[in-house]
């Protein structure tokens, strides 16, 4: 319902970029956009970006605070960076403390560039299994129909369609090793996968970034063939289900 497109998603959610439409749904009485709808997609980016790029904790949102600065009149648009000293920072706190609380700052932009919405978030980053959590952790909303909702399945839906329609696993295979990707694929011979499907000028280099991210749940940068296949056949019973 949300109709989001993701327009940038680089380098392990570390530079993300989401347009969240002014619609029918979203538009409030007084002609600019619900502040609840901006707080529910602001709400996980932090810490989805951090369960991304330390894979081995738990990450959810302790609080968050937002400040409407001009009414969304407009489209909005998403812009989160993921600062590289706030990143060095939480590393030297998980290897000294195995825990850290950082600060995000992020907000949604008018079509004029304006800031609309700023937006501050705190993420709690806590060892696997850690029991004082009081929302799902992050990592482990990448399972569930909501998460898939809010960012990921919009494109992994339509990507993963031409692959189940265009080629069978065996085809795949063969693909696959012929371009020597046994050990796994990075970004750039995925990229080369869908071109030689004849799949890539069907999407934005944002759209594969976003499906590879999604298949890559380790965070390794490699995606194994199982990963793909398994999306392939989810998608496949899906449809036969229907």
């Amino acid at each position: 319902m949300m109709r989001i497109t993701v327009l940038e998603l680089r380098n392990q959610w570390r530079n993300v970029k989401i347009k969240l439409p002014l619609n029918i749904f979203s538009r409030n009485p007084g002609g600019v956009m619900f502040g609840g709808y901006q707080a529910a997609l602001a709400d996980p980016i932090a810490a989805l970006a951090c369960s991304r790029i330390f894979p081995g904790f738990s990450c959810w949102t302790r609080a968050m605070t937002v400040d409407f600065k001009l009414g969304g009149s407009t489209d909005l648009e998403l812009r989160f960076e993921f600062p590289p000293e706030l990143e060095e920072q939480i590393r030297r706190d998980l290897e000294t403390k195995g825990r850290s609380t950082p600060t995000f700052e992020y907000g949604y932009y008018l079509k004029d560039g304006s800031l609309c919405t700023s937006i501050s978030n705190t993420v709690a980053i806590r060892p696997k299994g850690y029991i004082g959590a009081t929302t799902p952790p992050a990592a482990e909303e990448f399972a569930t129909s909501l998460s898939i909702e809010r960012v990921e399945s919009l494109v992994r839906e339509r990507v993963l369609k031409e692959l189940a329609t265009h080629k069978s696993e065996r085809d795949l295979e063969q693909l696959w090793g012929n371009m020597g990707g046994g050990n796994g694929m990075d970004r750039e011979m995925f990229g080369n996968v869908l071109e030689d499907l004849g799949m890539a000028e069907k999407f934005k280099n944002e759209e594969i970034d976003l499906l590879f991210n999604a298949l890559d749940r380790d965070g390794s940068g490699k995606i194994s063939l199982d990963e793909v296949e398994d999306f392939v056949q989810m998608k496949r019973k899906g449809e036969a289900s229907q």
